[in-house]
């Protein structure tokens, strides 16, 4: 008698023949399963080989539970209302309407007995279950939550008061907003308006997964954005007469100076939205007309626990791999602001993280605390250099080291000498691509024998926009624009390509979410006697390619290939050459 299966590899089974998992996928995991003990249908999410929206109605199917997409539904305040909110999210569950005597349950696991003998116990009605997925239950929550607090509600409340109190007559005879005193300050900042204000604009970044937040002072207006994907997208905007109470509050809650508007000002908020906890660096840059305030947001829930999750191709991932692995060496990843650089470099060190490594990293700022490594945080002002904590740093018996970004001749050396005495270091510089970080290395006045002896591999990063998978489609691009594009047609011959219509998931971009890029150079023997002869950058990526080197454009095209990006993706963020 064949093993009765579990519910996780019933799922898995029903996914395969829904055509979105393999076999040999499913056997990975299980293989993975039992070496880790994680849940199977924990493993298919991490990995991203489906969507939410696909697990819930694989699941559906099997438990035979209709699913329902939270998104797109409205729910009444009363029915919401029938079973608190922490039971709510206790359970994993949500109510979602009700007729007559019957209550219909949105819930994560329909097969939770307590959660059911709960509701029917609170409400006294009977229930019957719908299914979805766990993160779509928790972001209804919240947003139903803060449904009475929406910026217009602010802004109408705000209008009413100025009305109330003629403030609109008194503006303009007000002073000018930099002779208002600390006290005043402080005070407005304590305002209820104000309070609701900073929170929305914080909580709604991180529901619409944003990367940074910018508030941007104008002479009659504020614009309010938030990068989502890598573009920066408008938001309704707060009222101007509240522009300096909320800036004033975002710096009470990043510790900093209210009184101090003439200089340029850096923080840190620390809160907590739903289950994540959420750091921000907070930036404050004086303009004609106040204060300009950048967020990044630094969500912990982003960091990959392993390089596989990185999504790199088999071959990139390999190279990368030996260099993680390797006793000694420089490890570089090259690539603009933004380009995901640190986080790699964090799911390398994820994987070293052990008792029996002694590892210590310096950054400008620390983005994510790591249990286990001792991380050092930059301090300009008082001396603290990247060049100085590495002087230190080599005195403290380290074994790895993460520098958060090479930027001067000094802190290039200081590497460099830590890479060829017996230490792994891996770090981060701006250039374009792979073999120009060997370049920029020369530029920086390090001996190119020294160059060649210590780097191990160099890569370079980008992150490119996926596809949204509710509104995915085939589209059909004429032969002459590949042409045009110095693109061999052939490249997509027998493949559709894909984009994205557009839809309310992701709002109308037809992109939902972004994957890293990553071209990766290994220092070969033959690359090491480029470096010495101090051939030039195009040279030696020209030998790399020979030598099996994916670049950017390649892996780029793979992505839209696989349907994972577009076509347009691909030359927004890779060269020709």
């Amino acid at each position: 008698m064949p093993p009765v299966k579990t519910f996780g590899e019933r799922i898995a089974d029903a996914l395969v023949e829904d055509g979105l998992l393999s076999r040999q996928q499913v056997e990975e995991l299980l293989e993975q399963q039992k070496k880790e003990g994680t849940r199977l249908l924990k493993l298919i999410l991490e990995k991203s080989y489906i969507s939410d929206i696909d697990m819930v109605v694989s699941m559906g199917r099997v438990l035979k539970t209709p699913p329902v997409n939270l998104a797109r539904m409205g729910i009444h305040p009363d029915v919401s209302a029938l079973v608190s909110k922490e039971l709510s999210l206790n359970h994993k569950i949500l109510p979602v309407s009700r007729l007559d005597n019957r209550l219909f349950l949105a819930m994560a696991d329909p097969l939770n007995v307590l959660a059911l003998d709960d509701v029917k116990q609170t409400t006294k009605l009977e229930v019957v279950p719908l299914i979805a997925s766990e993160k779509a239950i928790v972001d209804k929550i919240n947003s139903l939550d803060s449904r009475s607090t929406s910026m217009q509600d602010i802004i109408e409340a705000q209008q009413q008061a100025d009305l109330d109190s003629d403030v609109e007559n008194l503006q303009l005879s007000q002073e000018p907003a930099e002779e208002l005193s600390t006290d005043q300050l402080a005070a407005s900042t304590e305002e209820g308006p104000v309070i609701k204000l900073a929170n929305l604009i914080l909580v709604q970044a991180v529901r619409d997964r944003a990367s940074d937040i910018h508030i941007e002072p104008f002479e009659k207006s504020v614009r309010l954005r938030y990068r989502i994907d890598g573009a920066l997208m408008d938001a309704q905007p707060p009222p101007k007469n509240l522009q300096v109470a909320l800036i004033s509050r975002l710096k009470i809650m990043s510790n900093l100076d209210i009184a101090e508007r003439r200089l340029s000002q850096d923080g840190r908020i620390r809160m907590k939205v739903g289950a994540k906890d959420i750091d921000l660096r907070v930036s404050f840059l004086p303009t004609v007309h106040g204060e300009k305030v950048v967020l990044r947001v630094l969500d912990k829930s982003n960091l990959s626990a392993s390089i596989e999750k990185l999504g790199m191709d088999d071959e990139t991932l390999r190279r990368f791999r030996a260099a993680v692995d390797a006793p000694h060496g420089l490890l570089l990843v090259t690539g603009p602001t933004g380009s995901g650089k640190t986080t790699t470099l964090y799911s390398a060190l994820n994987e070293l993280n052990s008792p029996d490594y002694n590892i210590v990293t310096v950054e400008d700022p620390v983005e994510f605390q790591i249990p286990g490594i001792n991380q050092v945080p930059v301090k300009k002002d008082i001396g603290l250099t990247f060049a100085s904590v590495l002087r230190s740093i080599l005195r403290q018996d380290p074994d790895i080291i993460m520098i958060g970004e090479i930027r001067d001749e000094e802190t290039a050396e200081i590497a460099v000498e830590a890479a060829l005495t017996g230490h792994q270091v891996l770090s981060t510089m701006h250039c374009n691509d792979a073999p120009g970080a060997i370049s920029r290395l020369d530029d920086m006045g390090i001996a190119p024998f020294l160059i060649s002896s210590s780097v191990i591999i160099a890569c370079a990063q980008r992150l490119m926009r996926r596809i949204c998978r509710v509104c995915r489609e085939p589209v059909i691009y004429p032969p002459k624009m590949f042409q045009d594009l110095g693109i061999d047609p052939n490249v997509f011959e027998g493949v559709t390509l894909h984009r994205g219509r557009g839809c309310e998931r992701c709002k109308d971009s037809g992109y939902s979410g972004r994957a890293a890029i990553i071209e990766a150079m290994t220092v070969s023997d033959e690359i090491r006697k480029l470096v010495i002869d101090r051939v030039s950058a195009m040279e030696i990526g020209k030998v790399a390619v020979k030598q099996g080197m994916k670049t950017l454009r390649m892996v780029a095209l793979d992505k839209a290939r696989e349907g994972l990006s577009t076509l347009e993706q691909v030359l927004v963020l890779t060269s020709a050459h």
